[in-house]
């Protein structure tokens, strides 16, 4: 069992992000984690493992011509395993800008991260840019 608390864990989640340490963020995710992808968007539902989980990422990657970014906006904040942080994410693609705040929501559970719900703050939007399911 680890002795990370939740909210160094999702910390560590996120610099690992920023720093371009993908494989590093990756491994914080458990193998059965679960990610909850809002909207009605072509990467909209429920995506299971690390693997999923990376694929989604990496086509979110593709089609906004590598310019996804989410960075945090506030301090993250937890209560239990569950960890909350307010969260900026933008991305460009032909003709379309996306830039919007945000909440993530991960559960962590003994170091690792075993579930993701994200919150946008205009989800037609984010449909929009992404083009809809």
């Amino acid at each position: 069992m680890s002795t990370s608390t939740p909210l160094d864990v999702v910390n560590d989640y996120f610099q690992a992000l920023a720093q371009g340490r993908v494989a590093e963020a990756m491994a914080l995710l458990a193998p059965d984690v679960v990610w909850h992808q809002p909207g009605a968007n072509r990467f909209s539902g429920d995506h299971t493992g690390p693997e999923q989980v990376g694929a989604l990422i990496g086509a979110m990657m593709e089609a906004s011509g590598g310019t996804l970014a989410v960075v945090p906006q506030g301090p993250a904040m937890g209560n239990g395993e569950l960890v909350a942080v307010p969260v900026r994410f933008s991305g460009r693609r032909e003709g379309a800008d996306l830039d919007q705040a945000g909440v993530d929501l991960l559960t962590v559970r003994d170091g690792r991260i075993v579930e993701v719900h994200l919150f946008s703050q205009d989800g037609p939007a984010e449909d929009e840019f992404w083009g809809r399911a």
